[in-house]
């Protein structure tokens, strides 16, 4: 008898063993399911752009020089999104933790039209023309962030993308169901894009073509020996602009030969245990901060975005949305402005607004200090992370779908139509003067520097929103990276009607309505956000699925 129950406690405790043992076994694994990698990441666009991005981090590339390799291919892979005839913000964190901002965003033209706004679109909508040609940035823009934080030779950076434009490459899914969308097909048969994007009867490449720049291989393999001069004094400028003005455009060589690329510190808000980094306007990081400020005051956590509490947090979060817009019409170039937008990060004016902020129904317009405008669309994102511990959130973007839809044949270059961004936000366009943007490249780090957050957004208008709600749900609601950046979205457009994103809870539409809400009808979102968390050795690196990216690491 004793034998038996000694034989059964022997059992008991061989059990119990056995069922920690495999517990301890699924923590294990499922932290190394998280733990993706545990030396760089990048997140781009695309898989291929990822790929491109992570091997020169293997060859002992920044993440300066895999971020500038990301871009040259997304150009290629995304080219509605983002090109040479762009601009771009650039948010780097070196070793020591200090924050560079580099913005190359294009810049009016010395001929600018003076009736120019005369001609901004009413409804949201694609923007063509040569008029609406800003100064590209791009490629100034890479060399000087190269030249201050790359490893690994300039012209190893261009090698890929000049390959794949040269040889070509099987058309990305994305973009083949991009172009196959009526107004884009419209769009490019419509225009000189049609040369790139179309068969020889002038139908539009679909799944299973094969892309090819052969005009821009030529272009950026200069530029690969030549460097940002190649681009900006040399044969390329000239044929840019010759195609350009044959367009009816009003960019010249001076343009190109006088832009200058701005760096400054970065702008910074804490958030918690988090500081938060982000480009000084006109970039749309402050405005950004504006809202995330505001809703870490209302003490958020997890508990806050469930049951009835999470109707209440996403109230408020649309309200501080609506007094963020009320906001936008203040972001302007300080070098053209003598506002200075410092005090939307000053804690004071943050708690004022907060108490502004109601438990009940939503208010009108002017409440908010709304003045209505367009909103936008388009744009890409890259974010980095090294395994020295530099990161780079950077943000490209040649503005509307295919930009000004000008393509310059002797260059391959698409050109940009990033004037368009003055449209409701200035009275007037001055020379050399930097466009309002929603652009906003941020690294979020922890006060003991264990915990960091490289993230950035592309969709235009979309952007802020998209970014906020990451953030919230990744910082204060528990979510990990990949939860964050996949939940659905809501829109508060230029109007304040709020707009969510196919598949939200019905019921929080419901919710929103009874506390008068307008609630609109968006059919096309835009967001797409592309991040990197790190905690300790760990990395977590997410392309957002929506414009079916993936990231890549080691």
């Amino acid at each position: 008898m004793a034998k038996s129950q000694s034989r059964r406690c022997c059992l008991c405790v061989l059990a119990l063993l056995s069922s920690i043992a495999i517990i301890c076994i699924c923590i294990i694994l499922a932290t190394k399911q998280r733990c993706a990698f545990t030396h760089g990441a990048v997140a781009a666009d695309s898989l291929m752009c990822s790929d491109i991005g992570r091997d020169m981090l293997l060859q002992g590339g920044s993440a300066v020089d895999a971020a500038i390799a990301a871009l040259l291919c997304t150009g290629l892979v995304n080219p509605q999104s983002m090109g040479l005839g762009g601009g771009a913000i650039f948010t780097i964190m070196d070793k020591t933790g200090k924050v560079k901002i580099i913005s190359s965003r294009e810049t009016a033209p010395k001929g600018v039209r003076a009736d120019l706004l005369n001609k901004c679109p009413k409804t949201l909508m694609l923007e063509p023309g040569s008029h609406w040609i800003g100064v590209p940035g791009e490629i100034l823009g890479y060399e000087r962030a190269h030249q201050l934080y790359g490893k690994l030779p300039w012209d190893k950076l261009f090698e890929p993308s000049i390959k794949l434009a040269r040889e070509g490459f099987r058309m990305p899914v994305y973009l083949g169901q991009f172009l196959q969308k009526t107004l884009i097909k419209q769009l490019i048969q419509g225009s000189e894009l049609c040369k790139l994007f179309c068969h020889k009867n002038k139908t539009v490449f679909g799944p299973g073509d094969i892309l090819k720049y052969p005009q821009l291989a030529k272009t950026m393999e200069t530029i690969a020996k030549g460097g940002a001069k190649a681009f900006y004094t040399g044969q390329i400028a000239e044929d840019l602009i010759q195609d350009i003005q044959a367009k009816n455009g009003t960019l010249s060589l001076e343009d190109l030969k006088t832009f200058k690329v701005r760096e400054s510190d970065a702008w910074t808000v804490q958030l918690g245990d988090y500081k938060m980094y982000f480009p000084p306007p006109p970039a749309g990081g402050a405005i950004l901060s504006f809202i995330l400020k505001i809703m870490h005051g209302f003490g958020l956590s997890p508990a806050s975005n469930q049951g009835d509490q999470k109707t209440l947090t996403l109230h408020r979060y649309l309200e501080a949305v609506k007094f963020a817009n009320g906001q936008k019409r203040y972001l302007k170039d300080p070098l053209f402005s003598s506002r200075d937008m410092t005090y939307i990060t000053d804690e004071k004016f943050i708690e004022r607004i907060r108490a502004l902020i109601t438990d009940g129904p939503t208010h009108d317009a002017s409440y908010y200090n709304i003045t209505p405008s367009v909103d936008r669309f388009g744009t890409t994102h890259v974010s980095v992370m090294a395994a020295d511990g530099t990161a780079v959130s950077v943000t490209s973007t040649i503005n509307h779908m295919f930009g000004s839809a000008v393509y310059s044949p002797k260059t391959g270059i698409i050109l940009n139509n990033e004037l368009v961004d003055f449209c409701g936000q200035a009275d007037s366009i001055t020379p050399g003067e930097q466009p309002p943007s929603s652009m906003a490249p941020a690294i979020l780090q922890s006060v003991s520097q264990k915990k960091t957050l490289v993230i950035g957004g592309s969709g235009g208008s979309m952007i802020t929103t998209a970014m906020a709600l990451s953030i919230m749900n990744h910082l204060w609601f528990g979510m990990n990276l990949t939860e964050s950046i996949a939940a659905k979205i809501v829109f508060v457009n230029s109007e304040n009607s709020v707009n969510f994103e196919l598949g939200y809870n019905e019921s929080a539409n419901k919710a929103m309505k009874a506390l008068r809400h307008n609630v609109g009808n968006y059919t096309y979102f835009f967001n797409v956000v592309n991040g990197i968390s790190k905690e300790g050795e760990c990395f977590s690196a997410v392309s957002d699925a929506r414009k079916l990216g993936r990231s890549a690491g080691y």
